[in-house]
């Protein structure tokens, strides 16, 4: 009987840790260092692979700067002001807190680049601001609140962008901009998508805000609103770089919540801090194992093996795209978005730069990929998450959130088909590719 080779071993040998509940960063440095046994190379590679990729990535240090600043938001009453500047904006329509929804997480998309911390920062005020008095489904709160949550890691800063800039080498600032427009279709999609359905239900106006009120509610909000402008025009003026940036968000965040509106004590900072010590944490440790197994994936030979067997279809980069869309679609139904991003994208890389596809347009796509897969059962964490928060069945929310998975589903086809969506920004700020 013939044993398989080192790497199906390896394979098999990383779905039943990841089946028997170890966390998946994990899972992959064992699989690794198993790899590395059977096929007679030294286990200590993998120790040498996370060193070098965590020490020499720069890029790296923006990860837990952005999870910090966007936890210093949402404890530093950052969140509770945009959302009433929202309500001025927006309120007025018919499911107008549903448009404030989605209005309030394109704007703090600005701030945390995680759709985690945007479902959990605005999600816990604003799922009770519109289900108060049952002037919405419970579900459809919690739907609309996971869907607009996708939205942030698509507008700058954006975490999963800094990942896909790591195993790439695409340029961060040019696929922050990339994202830019994507976001902001995909925000006007479901607002027209909420108009349709709270017509249809009859949902509540509200009332307006008082004429009198609204200087002092733009005024509260300024310096919340100030942050993604500090961001866009640091980076994008030249004065810092990305993960500055990063840490000039933090700070700034820091800033806001503890001397200009003064709602944060030392006992929350502390909290804060170790919130996002273990966020961090947990992103790391998934980077890590990234990095072993990616190690084991090109001593296999796998991107290259990739490209020559799409070659032999002879695919048209649309075809190819079609393709890529529909196996990430697939995958993020079943895995968490990071892992796709460090494992299943990187496999992509070469073949999508044999056939000249941009990088930028590219990398863009699979985050939206990957955000949709946030709302789509089972795995769709976000779904968890708002299921968590409201009490509500998974099944209720998913049936509430349809609508909105179809409409991001529908953006994600035009960016595909129409590259100039994620690629005009860029081109205007001086971007070649």
């Amino acid at each position: 009987m013939t044993m398989p080779s080192p790497f199906v071993m390896c394979v098999i040998v990383l779905l039943v840790l990841a089946a028997l509940g170890l966390p998946i960063g994990l899972s992959m440095i064992a699989a690794s260092i198993f790899y590395l046994l059977a096929a007679g190379l030294d286990p200590g590679t993998a120790a040498e692979q996370i060193l070098n990729g965590l020490y020499n990535s720069y890029v790296l240090l923006a990860v837990p700067l952005f999870i910090l600043a966007a936890d210093l938001m949402n404890a530093g009453s950052l969140t509770d002001r945009l959302l009433k500047f929202c309500l001025v904006l927006v309120g007025r329509f018919r499911g107008g807190l549903g448009h404030v929804n989605i209005v309030s997480n394109i704007i703090f998309a600005g701030m945390s680049g995680s759709a985690i911390a945007d479902a959990v920062g605005i999600g816990r005020i604003i799922i009770g601001m519109m289900s108060r008095a049952g002037r919405y489904p419970v579900a459809y709160a919690a739907a609309i609140t996971a869907s607009a949550a996708i939205i942030g890691p698509i507008i700058p800063p954006s975490i999963p962008m800094v990942i896909y800039a790591l195993v790439s080498d695409a340029s961060i600032g040019y696929l922050f901009l990339g994202g830019v427009v994507p976001g902001l279709l995909l925000g006007a999609a479901f607002m027209v998508m909420n108009a349709v359905i709270s017509r249809r239900r009859n949902y509540p106006v509200e009332p307006p805000v008082k004429l009198r009120d609204v200087p002092r509610v733009t005024f509260d909000a300024i310096p919340a609103l100030l942050l993604p402008i500090i961001l866009l025009v640091g980076i994008y003026g030249g004065v810092m770089t990305p993960t500055e940036a990063a840490a000039a968000a933090a700070a700034y965040a820091l800033f806001a919540a503890t001397v200009i509106y003064r709602a944060m004590t030392r006992r929350q900072l502390h909290t804060v801090l170790l919130s996002s010590a273990k966020a961090t944490t947990s992103v790391g440790m998934l980077i890590a194992g990234a990095l072993a197994f990616n190690y084991v994936v090109t001593a296999e030979n796998i991107p290259v093996a990739v490209q020559h067997f799409v070659a032999g279809f002879h695919l048209s980069k649309t075809s190819f795209l079609l393709l890529v869309n529909a196996i990430l679609l697939v995958l993020g139904c079943l895995l968490e978005g990071t892992t796709i991003l460090l494992i299943i994208v990187p496999i992509f890389i070469p073949t999508v730069k044999a056939l000249g596809i941009d990088t930028v347009h590219f990398g863009v796509v699979a985050v939206v990929n990957i955000m949709i897969g946030l709302l789509t059962p089972p795995f769709g964490l976000l779904l968890f998450i708002v299921a968590n928060m409201t009490r509500q069945p998974l099944v209720a929310i998913v049936r509430e959130a349809a609508p909105f998975i179809v409409a991001a589903i529908a953006m994600l086809a035009l960016i595909t088909f129409i590259p100039d969506t994620v690629l005009w920004l860029p081109r205007v700020m001086g971007y070649k590719g």
